[in-house]
């Protein structure tokens, strides 16, 4: 598979999961509520992480959609976001589920590369 071909079905899978991640934040589903409690997230805050991760979810998809800088800087805030995730879980020392946030980094860095490539 060629790797800008590879670097679009991530950026999709990114948009997707995400999006996913948010509707699950919206429902305060009991995954949510148990791991942001278990980091120290106070579940106030739900509602701002979730509209931050959505809005990074819809950057990519209007970036799909071929408004390449919308998806760039989405795909950039993602990452943002997500080493945040990663750093709030080390912080608390929670490492079980830690695995999560860094796949979703791991996915974010690559639609950066998708929107990079293409812009380029």
């Amino acid at each position: 598979m060629n790797a800008q071909i590879g670097l679009l079905v991530v950026t999709i899978l990114c948009a997707f999961a995400n999006g996913l991640e948010v509707a699950a934040k919206a429902v305060r589903a009991q995954f949510v509520m148990r791991n942001s409690a278990e980091v120290g997230v106070p579940p106030r805050w739900i509602p701002y992480l979730a509209a931050a991760e959505g809005a990074g979810a819809l950057g990519l998809a209007l970036g799909l959609l071929g408004i390449r800088q919308i998806g760039l800087a989405a795909a950039v805030g993602l990452v943002v976001f997500f080493v945040g995730a990663v750093l709030t879980h080390v912080r608390a020392r929670v490492f079980h589920n830690i695995a999560f946030p860094a796949a979703f980094l791991v996915v974010a860095v690559a639609a950066v590369a998708h929107f990079a490539w293409a812009a380029g």
